[in-house]
């Protein structure tokens, strides 16, 4: 389980106010159910009505992990489709929620289906299954869609905000080649809050690609420092995924300047903050170093998703950030599979499986009345400016024996390859299959055996003649059409 737990029990009582959830969460391509799509994985010949439900259905487990089932106030959401027959005018969600209160989601999605469900957008459906749920109270906030300037097309994704507060404002900052950065204020007990939602040009590692990330926050930039000049003390929350790590310029050290911490002003001293040069506090620092992450890439940890804070969240004026509430929202057995990674979704089966390649961030937040910026509140262990460099998947560290299943003690009839198993940690003992590749023959079918380490590889093929028993820890999972068990460390195959 994650810290949310605890910090429901503790913080009820503070100040006086109801604190209140934000979180970030990248659903990877929450596409409609009309068969239209830019992404040809989204077109109906891999993704259908089921493989929808699915991906509505588990979004929804994963948002009422927080406050009791009762969701997050403000959530700030990437990856959601721009639906190709949107009209002019925004969609009325509350006369939608009307119009299909006699329907649950999954009949919307099965045997209710009729072409105006077809045709109602990603953000209308995830209303409606949060809404079936018990998650209520959303005022859904698109961003128009504004083509990136010198876009060769319309763009396929967006960012959105539901948030249970008064929406006083909604404006977007179109920005070179990602999503616009989307601005939201909302008040909250009578104080207002800036909401920045972000999704910027993707590549984190790739050196060509952070000018578009450098633009990126140049555009938020420059709001922010408008906003700041008119109020130094400002409440803004800065969320979304920025394809920037946290430590971006020491993690690579090729790019010479960077848009997170250089152009933005992302950083980590917590107590900087008061002073008048370094107004943005990156809520990572929060973590121990080894627990910082939110997606994985070859074997390394990312921190793509981000809450990032201003100075104004310290004060005791308006909305204040609850010290040390930062989290990564990761549940085994719900959205983190066996070697603590996320679940991303998978076309796999006939309705889909997963969650996303990045799990959420959260953080919690309440109102003070004391109308003092000039008070800020004291922190417990202020976080210092600590930014190791990389930080791995530790696959060596994984209790095999106790997260391993046995295929041959799967229900009768159960099937390795319908989708609910993929990612999951298999004991593997079985003969080697004929032929150039290494395979394996797991209950009638043959599976590649792979690993990353190319030693333990060779090794294994030369060990291991056609015909042989093999033994070892695989991950199940598809490369390419070919279903495979991935041997993630070496200690997997002794």
């Amino acid at each position: 389980m994650f810290r949310l737990w605890c910090l429901l029990l503790v913080l009820a009582p503070v100040l006086g106010a109801r604190p209140f959830m934000v979180v970030v969460y990248n659903v990877e391509n929450l596409f409609d159910a009309d068969g239209s799509a830019l992404f040809e994985d989204y077109q109906p010949a891999r993704y259908s009505r089921a493989h929808v439900l699915t991906k509505l259905q588990n979004i929804t487990r994963t948002l009422a992990l927080f406050e009791k089932g009762r969701g997050p106030d403000i959530i700030l959401l990437q990856e959601l489709e721009v639906d190709l027959s949107d009209g002019a005018a925004l969609p009325d969600y509350a006369d939608i929620l009307r119009r299909h209160a006699h329907h649950r989601i999954t009949d919307m999605l099965g045997e209710a289906f009729t072409p105006a469900i077809a045709d109602l957008p990603a953000e209308a459906l995830l209303l409606k299954a949060l809404h079936d749920a018990g998650l209520t109270g959303y005022t859904v906030v698109r961003p128009d869609n504004i083509k990136p300037p010198d876009s060769r097309g319309p763009l396929a994704q967006r960012c959105l905000v539901l948030t249970r507060f008064p929406v006083k404002h909604s404006r977007v900052y179109p920005t070179p080649d990602a999503r616009p950065i989307h601005e939201v204020l909302v008040e909250v007990e009578g104080a207002p809050l800036y909401l920045f939602n972000n999704h910027w040009k993707s590549g984190a590692s790739n050196p060509e690609t952070e000018g578009a990330r450098i633009a990126n926050a140049r555009t938020l930039r420059t709001r922010l420092d408008e906003i700041l000049q008119a109020d130094p003390n400002a409440d803004i929350i800065i969320g979304g995924d920025l394809n920037s790590q946290y430590n971006q310029k020491q993690r690579y050290p090729r790019m010479k300047e960077t848009g997170i911490n250089d152009v933005l002003g992302s950083q980590g001293n917590e107590l900087a903050v008061r002073g008048p040069t370094r107004d943005l506090y990156n809520l990572w620092f929060e973590l121990p170093p080894d627990e910082r992450g939110s997606d994985v890439f070859r074997g390394e940890w990312g921190t793509l998703m981000h809450l990032i804070v201003s100075r104004g969240l310290y004060d005791y004026r308006g909305v204040q950030y609850v010290d040390n509430s930062f989290g990564v929202a990761k549940v085994r057995g719900l959205n983190m599979d066996d070697t603590g990674l996320p679940i991303r979704w998978s076309f796999d089966g006939p309705a889909g499986s997963g969650f996303s390649d990045h799990f959420p961030v959260y953080a919690k937040f309440t109102v003070v009345r004391d109308n003092r910026p000039d008070r800020y509140l004291a922190l417990r262990d202020a976080s210092v400016e600590s930014m190791p460099s990389t930080h791995s998947v530790d696959y060596a560290k994984v209790d095999l024996p106790k997260v391993a299943l046995d295929p041959a003690q799967l229900p009768s009839g159960a099937a390795l390859r319908d989708g609910t198993h993929t990612g999951r940690i298999f004991r593997i003992e079985g003969p080697v299959g004929k032929g150039r590749r290494l395979t394996v023959e797991v209950r009638g079918d043959l599976y590649d055996v792979w690993s990353f380490d190319q030693e333990l590889r060779a090794r294994l093929r030369k060990e291991h003649k056609a015909g042989e028993t093999i033994r070892f820890y695989g991950e199940l999972g598809q490369y390419r059409g070919r279903w495979q068990f991935i041997i993630r460390d070496a200690s997997w195959a002794k």
